[in-house]
């Protein structure tokens, strides 16, 4: 299942590549991007090819910060339709669900995902999709700036992060970094997203108005896309949260989205997906990002992906890719 992006997950792009000396048509026309994406933005593309865009442009600019700055030109009109919704909704929490539930009509490549504790620290975790494995840095640095950064106006609910956090190694000068988040973003973290109290998440908005909120959602949900996302999507989503706690396998994760394990391999046949594929494929990618970062040890990447013994990890990792993980890391490094 290839997964798309609205034209709208990029607005700013013109914008910001003609600031750092960029022509955007001719960075769309060499990637084979439709420049329809710049005007329309409920135009739809696949995720694959704007993470290319986003990583090419980066790099011909020479900025390392060409995602973020992005984000900083983003508003909450860019949410398009779904942004008269947010602003009238009572708490940062349902703001979040409102994203979570409408997520297809925004971006099918991204998920997000919110995991409370019991010492009022919750977690917004962020979490890229590509089938072919496109490196995402600006992509990830794009998705969470933009949450930092519209949900801090003072329109709708307020999102007031503890702290930042990226997977990614830091920049080589992380002065933009600095003056866009504060000294609370954190590299080389072993998520991206950011961290929060969870009073502040359910803290009530100042703009909150039940009655537009409901005239709002009934529209919303006439809109193409609005629909809940496919099963495919719900299965791909409760992989990722069950990994780190018992290798999401088909019993738990059926019983997660509510359904016997043979409904859910018929249904997902259905729609021309197989479960062992997808956790296989999501496996594959976190293994990936976890050994990039090197202050993760081994031991804690084969628990990150479900297994309780390293050398099952890396036996399975060998099989996959040719080489031992600890072979994998020496050779990125």
């Amino acid at each position: 299942m290839v997964p798309f992006m609205r034209g709208a997950s990029i607005s700013r792009y013109a914008e910001v590549a003609g600031e750092l000396g960029l022509d955007p048509r001719a960075m769309l026309r060499r990637l084979d991007v439709d420049p329809r994406i710049l005007e329309q933005p409920e135009l739809r593309l696949p995720a694959d090819r704007i993470f290319e865009l986003l990583e090419a442009s980066a790099q011909a600019a020479g900025c390392e910060s060409f995602g973020l700055r992005m984000a900083a030109a983003r508003r909450l009109s860019d949410y398009g339709a779904v942004s008269l919704l947010i602003v009238h909704l009572p708490t940062m929490r349902d703001a979040l669900m409102t994203l979570v539930r409408y997520q297809r009509m925004l971006n099918e490549a991204l998920r997000l995902d919110i995991e409370d504790f019991d010492d009022d620290l919750s977690l917004v975790r962020e979490t890229m999709i590509s089938p072919t494995g496109q490196p995402q840095r600006q992509a990830y640095e794009l998705a969470v700036g933009t949450l930092f950064h519209i949900f801090r106006g003072p329109l709708g609910p307020t999102l007031k992060p503890r702290s930042v956090h990226f997977t990614h190694a830091p920049p080589a000068d992380g002065a933009y970094h600095r003056r866009f988040f504060g000294p609370i973003v954190e590299f080389e973290s072993e998520f991206n997203g950011l961290g929060c109290s969870r009073a502040d998440l359910d803290a009530p908005s100042p703009t909150a108005d039940p009655a537009l909120a409901l005239h709002a959602e009934r529209y919303v949900a006439t809109l193409p896309y609005a629909e809940n996302a496919s099963l495919t999507a719900e299965t791909q989503k409760a992989i990722q949260v069950l990994l780190p706690f018992n290798g999401a396998s088909i019993v738990t994760v059926a019983a997660r989205l509510g359904l016997s394990q043979r409904t859910l391999q018929r249904r997902l046949a259905e729609e021309g997906a197989d479960f062992s594929e997808l956790l296989n494929r999501i496996r594959r990618e976190h293994a990936l990002r976890y050994l990039a970062n090197v202050r993760v040890p081994l031991s804690q990447v084969a628990a990150l992906l479900g297994y309780t013994r390293e050398t099952s990890f890396a036996r399975w990792f060998a099989t996959e890719f040719g080489v031992t993980p600890s072979g994998w890391r020496s050779a990125a490094r």
